[in-house]
């Protein structure tokens, strides 16, 4: 009978170290490429463990081969497991020293973690999108902000910015069609843009979170998004909160700027305005009504109906 194993994975762009919690097997450097992991795979017992980082895109292939084959597959968050192999006291950092201390977080945390669950072709697409849009907008913030006030260039950066906009609307129609051959997210993304505040983008952005895994409750679905308030309390000392800031960084973004334009509507004014009544500053103000945002939306998911301002306590 094979022993099911905690592997870790330092992966990069060309190849990735696999490693063993406890070593109960050689650390050994295998290519990124889909005929070698599928050999390697073929001497893993089956219902094994493995964790690797997020890598952008190159962790993909490994992680769905993984997942295919039957492996628990844990895609981990890299500054975690940074600040595990500092908390275990390692000092140096190599790829067979960062496989090493992955195998042993998967070993010992694996049931506090949730499983990597592949997306399907269409959900990456609109993904990859996603983010593409969001570096255009970088970008474009970047270009303006280097070259304003420049003498002589007035012209040409109005004219790139004018380009980078045609571009970034051009992305923004390729996420539309994408979100259309995804039924279920093209249906929330219509009902989420029901709500007074969440416009294309934001519904969008909504609509993929809400299908991509299931979320138990709407608590799960404002984690994921990194606008949990953090506790920093000890012992008498009760510190200020502070946002959690994890999941991704473009969502948070896009949702509170839906924040932003919901306090300007006449719904969610009067919420906005309690809660700057209570001494909290206009950013705290707009956070707790992005998260109020989130509820709302998680809720038409999970009934599967437009929103109903009747429905909704304001003050």
């Amino acid at each position: 009978m094979q022993t099911v194993l905690d592997l870790g994975a330092d992966v990069d762009s060309r190849t990735f170290v696999v490693a063993a919690a406890a070593m109960s097997t050689a650390p050994q450097r295998i290519a990124n490429a889909r005929r070698d992991i599928l050999a390697w795979l073929r001497s893993v017992p089956p219902g094994s463990r493995l964790g690797l980082e997020a890598t952008g895109t190159y962790h993909e292939l490994l992680a769905d081969l993984a997942h295919r084959a039957g492996l628990q597959v844990f895609v981990l968050n890299a500054r975690d497991v940074r600040r595990y192999a500092q908390g275990l006291g390692r000092r140096g950092k190599t790829d067979r020293v960062d496989a090493q201390v992955i195998a042993r977080y998967v070993a010992h945390e694996h049931s506090e973690l949730h499983a990597y669950v592949p997306p399907s072709p269409q959900q990456r697409a609109l993904a990859r999108l996603i983010k593409r849009r969001a570096k255009l907008v970088t970008i474009k913030g970047m270009l303006n902000q280097s070259l304003r006030g420049v003498p002589g260039v007035a012209a040409e950066l109005r004219q790139a910015t004018a380009r980078l906009e045609r571009l970034i609307g051009h992305v923004e129609g390729l996420m539309q069609r994408a979100l259309e051959q995804l039924p279920s997210a093209s249906q929330a993304a219509q009902h989420c843009r029901t709500i007074p505040g969440v416009g294309p983008l934001g519904s969008t952005c909504l609509a993929y979170t809400l299908t991509r895994v299931p979320y138990a409750h709407s608590d799960a679905l404002i984690a994921h998004t990194g606008l949990d308030p953090r506790p920093a309390d000890s012992g008498q000392k009760h510190g200020r909160r502070r946002l959690c800031k994890r999941g991704p960084g473009e969502l948070r973004r896009v949702l509170f700027n839906c924040g932003m334009a919901a306090a300007k509507t006449a719904l969610w004014r009067p919420y906005y305005q309690a809660q700057r009544a209570k001494g909290l500053s206009s950013t705290a103000a707009i956070v707790i009504l992005t998260r109020k945002l989130v509820r709302v939306a998680f809720a038409l998911y999970k009934y599967q109906q437009p929103f109903d301002p009747t429905r909704v306590a304001t003050a």
